[in-house]
């Protein structure tokens, strides 16, 4: 998961109007525009068919973990998890709200939920802002936690595999181990790398007697 701010935002938009200018160009150029216009329908129809596809999967695990969270079930991972979060999130509350969104949020990506956790990972966001008053400005926690998103260690792939079976798959999950190694060198490069570059910020830092905080 990546989220957008700012200019970030601005970009992504940039982006999506200058692509389909850039391939309307080119259909024009080789004359292919009615193969452009067929390929839009065609493609939009399809778009449509999968996300429908998707929405029984994604709702079923989307409410599994509000059941999860009412039942107490996020409170006891957020236990479970405690000695992880607190070695990776330096500063948060044992078992605060912060460190409770964080496992919600770990455990949807580690389910495969893709875009489902988005929401939990702008709540996290906002509860570590809260903690430690990282206002307008991406701390280390934020950082880790992006770089974890980014890098989705997963257990079950479940976006991945709906998105097979969609497509004619005999065996959605076969890609399971494949998932699981690339998923831990993923995750270990990137908390790997964010350790050493917040390492170098709170030294370069201190340095200049500024605050480690990344903008």
């Amino acid at each position: 998961m990546i989220i957008f701010f700012g200019k970030g935002r601005r970009d992504l938009k940039v982006i999506l109007i200058v692509l389909p200018l850039i391939s309307l160009v080119f259909a024009v150029i080789n004359g292919r525009v009615g193969e452009l216009s067929s390929s839009i329908l065609d493609r939009s129809g399809e778009a449509v068919t999968l996300a429908i596809s998707l929405c029984g999967i994604m709702c079923f695990w989307c409410g599994l973990m509000k059941v999860a969270e009412a039942s107490g079930l996020v409170e006891n991972a957020a236990r479970l998890l405690s000695p992880i979060i607190s070695l990776l999130f330096g500063g948060l509350k044992k078992g605060g709200k912060a460190a409770q969104l964080i496992a919600m949020n770990l455990a949807a990506n580690m389910l495969g939920l893709g875009n489902a956790t988005t929401p939990l990972g702008i709540n996290a966001m906002h509860a570590i802002a809260e903690e430690t008053g990282a206002e307008g400005v991406a701390d280390d926690n934020m950082i880790m936690l992006t770089v974890l998103n980014t890098a989705s260690l997963q257990i079950i792939p479940t976006t991945a595999a709906a998105l097979r079976q969609a497509n004619g798959a005999k065996d959605p999950m076969e890609i399971l181990p494949c998932v699981w190694i690339v998923s831990v060198y993923a995750a270990a490069v990137a908390v790997a790398a964010a350790k050493i570059m917040g390492w170098i910020s709170r030294r370069s830092g201190r340095a200049r007697g500024n605050s480690p905080k990344i903008k």
